[in-house]
């Protein structure tokens, strides 16, 4: 029987943790076609859904104060209530084109969810301590470990199969089922509580956690959490921007609490004791970016999140009170991970101009990682309190500081293997005297992270102009000198977002990159004055650098859209990039995500529309549904272009274009665009598609490129809608 009741209750945590992580990509699913991926929606939709798991947290507390029968009775009263949310979705509510995400989202989502949510994110808590009233005060704590099992499991199901597998109206009906399975499940563990008078009433009798204890839970959990995002934001942004990335990490740190958490102790234990040097030598070598080796390094960042994750966890279950404190316990952990994500996904956009949080949050989790004395010759050495230790401490700053100065001096070593590895050498052996003290090893850990990158990241920081961030990344501009006059370039990450040539004004209005006039959007701009007159009327989705502002010509009207208003200040505002200036001063600019913007655009309004919103190899999903081109066709005339750049190192995009031009009446051509010298004009290899309605447009640019190609839909691919889209058949190598 007593094995009965626990399977019962681990059941119910892992349904009720798979349904808690299900439900934001799954409602993130559903909003995007009606709010767009602007940075104010989903900066606005993370603050629900932490401001929902708090609430549903201090719930849980609160509901521990009275006796379990009674628990069970208002929690099950809250399931049923929110039960009249079912089946979930979004509430048909559309916002105006002046409508203020930042009010408007909270308030959509709110109706929408907030009842279920909050009603199935305080089940981990609860459910744990009424598992310690049922078995007669066996360690709930273990149940925690289920719990995040089925977070990952919720986390890794929706992408890989239920995304995949099922429209977004079937995903409604399945989690509204799995609800309704919650709802019996917690009546049945609700049968397993005590009815006697001497437990009826679960009191606190264990002493309370002081001020600085609980400051302690929360620092704990904020730092895992906050690298947990940092993480996923340092790849995309200096190693790889790959589909699906986010999962790994946010995986990786769910099963860090079922490893801190478990009742076998050895590995959790095992992997806090080799975190600090893990901590020391990883940092510094993930500061280093090693663009060329991107797997390695995103191995290594992920390892190193992994560790922290652990050790961290497993410090807070160390610390843990006992189980009549435990609600409290959870809710001052759920305090810190949300406060750890409002700091990297909220704050640091705003604050620095490169991702500074990662360095800051490994230098927080190397002062709270717990650490052991590797030799007792050492532990000897840092307890002392005369002279020695000072003196010790004294020279491993001086050495710190000489062998940074010598690598900021000399900025060939950045490429100088030999060189890396003595000052690697160096870190190591410094770390192993100094582990276990804490302030020595903060010293060596912080000159670890300047010494391998952090002081090339200050270089560009000082430098003015050179580098700006936004919710959507960093971005950098560099300049390459050259014979006659060289280039300047944007980089979005690791991705050219563009290329100007230098030296005369005919130099700076050049075409560059995927935009070059032999590329598929440089030849249809050339087309258009010929197919629509000189009053043709342009559309560009994805501003840039303003490249193909300089295919305009007097009498066209012509008209961006941009999410990015940093994207605008770097091509218009700063004077960086000219392009604008020289080809088409004072453009109409409309901010925001495109879809949204064209769908309050009149129709037959274009006649040439040129979709490049792609941010580094990231997809859009909203802006290549059925539902989007029929936007795009209503919005072009009837004799309209569309050019769309599918351009992807990981995702090959034709199939949904050529199956969304099959459903919607589309002639659809491709040309797969590659220069016979990058060095020409700095053009670069470039995928584009063609769509009109009428065959005369993609008969004028067949007549002059036969390159251009009829696109052949993949059997039995269906094209994306606002209910279904998967990228999983489209990635590349697989």
């Amino acid at each position: 029987m007593a094995r009965w009741c626990r399977t019962m209750f681990v059941a119910t945590i892992l349904t009720g943790s798979f349904l808690l992580f299900l439900v934001q990509p799954m409602v993130a699913r559903m909003a995007l076609p009606r709010l767009g991926g602007a940075p104010a929606v989903w900066n606005s939709a993370m603050l629900v859904y932490q401001a929902l798991l708090l609430a549903g947290y201090a719930y849980a507390h609160w509901l521990g104060r009275v006796r379990p029968r009674a628990q069970a009775a208002i929690h099950l009263g809250v399931l049923v209530v929110a039960a009249l949310w079912l089946p979930i979705g979004l509430v048909a509510m559309a916002p105006s084109a002046e409508a203020q995400p930042a009010l408007w989202v909270p308030w959509l989502l709110g109706l929408s969810i907030g009842p279920l949510f909050f009603a199935v994110s305080a089940q981990a808590p609860l459910i744990q301590r009424w598992f310690s009233a049922a078995s007669g005060g066996d360690d709930p704590y273990a149940l925690y470990a289920a719990s995040n099992l089925g977070s990952f499991a919720g986390l890794i199901a929706y992408p890989l199969l239920v995304e995949p597998l099922m429209a977004v109206h079937g995903q409604s009906l399945l989690w509204s089922g799995g609800y309704l399975l919650l709802i019996v499940l917690v009546l049945a563990c609700a049968t397993r509580l005590p009815r006697t008078a001497a437990v009826d009433h679960v009191a606190a009798t264990s002493p309370p956690p002081g001020a600085r204890r609980i400051a302690h839970w929360i620092a704990l959990a904020l730092v895992p959490s906050g690298m947990m995002l940092a993480t996923s934001t340092y790849i995309s942004t200096d190693i790889v921007a790959m589909p699906l990335l986010w999962v790994i990490p946010l995986g990786l740190y769910l099963l860090s609490f079922s490893v801190a958490f478990a009742n076998d102790r050895w590995l959790a234990d095992l992997l806090m004791r080799i975190a600090p040097i893990t901590i020391l030598l990883f940092g510094g070598i993930i500061m280093g970016g090693m663009n060329e080796r991107p797997v390695f390094s995103a191995a290594i960042a992920l390892l190193l999140l992994f560790m922290i994750s652990v050790a961290l966890h497993t410090a807070l279950y160390r610390k843990r009170p006992a189980p009549d404190r435990l609600t409290g316990f959870y809710l001052a952990m759920s305090a810190g991970g949300a406060l750890g994500g409002v700091f990297a996904a909220l704050v640091a956009p705003v604050v620095f101009d490169w991702t500074y949080e990662y360095p800051l949050l490994i230098l927080a989790a190397g002062a709270l990682v717990p650490q052991m004395y590797l030799l007792g010759q050492f532990r000897n050495l840092w307890m002392t309190k005369g002279r020695t230790k000072w003196i010790a401490l004294t020279a491993i700053t001086v050495v710190m500081a000489i062998v940074a100065g010598l690598r900021i001096a000399d900025s060939s070593a950045v490429f100088d293997e030999s060189r890396q590895g003595l000052d690697f050498l160096v870190i190591a052996t410094l770390g192993f005297a100094v582990i276990g003290a804490r302030l020595p090893y903060m010293i060596v850990l912080a000159g670890s992270l300047v010494l391998f990158g952090g002081y090339r990241a200050l270089e560009l920081s000082i430098d003015p102009g050179a580098r700006v961030r936004s919710y959507f990344g960093v971005y950098t501009v560099r300049d390459e000198p050259g014979p006659n006059g060289g280039l300047r370039e944007l980089d979005h990450g690791t991705t050219v977002h563009g290329i100007q040539l230098r030296g005369s004004p005919e130099r700076e209005r050049t075409p560059t990159t995927y935009y070059a006039a032999g590329s598929g959007v440089g030849q249809a701009m050339q087309a258009a004055p010929a197919l629509y007159g000189p009053g043709a009327r342009i559309g560009v989705v994805g501003l840039g650098t303003g490249t193909l502002s300089c295919y305009a010509r007097p009498g066209q009207r012509w008209r961006f859209y941009e999410i990015d208003p940093a994207v605008v200040r770097i091509a218009r505002d700063t004077g960086q990039f000219t392009y604008l200036s020289r080809c088409l001063p004072n453009p109409e600019i409309r901010m925001g995500d495109a879809r949204v913007a064209l769908a309050h655009d009149a129709s037959n309004s274009l006649d040439l529309l040129a979709l490049d919103a792609f941010s580094s190899d990231s997809v859009p999903m909203h802006l290549m549904t059925r539902e989007a081109f029929a936007t795009y066709g209503r919005v072009l005339a009837r004799d309209g272009l569309l050019l769309v750049h599918i351009s992807n190192r990981f995702i090959d995009l034709e199939p949904v274009i050529a199956a969304a031009a099959r459903e919607g009446g589309w002639i659809a051509v491709g040309l797969k665009y590659r220069p016979s010298s990058l060095l020409v004009d700095r053009a670069s290899a470039s995928d584009w598609v063609a769509l009109s309605r009428d065959p005369r447009g993609i008969a004028a640019l067949r007549s002059k490129d036969l390159d251009w190609t009829a696109l052949t839909p993949r059997k039995g691919f269906a094209a994306w809608t606002d209910d279904y889209s998967t990228i999983l058949p489209l990635l590349k190598g697989f």
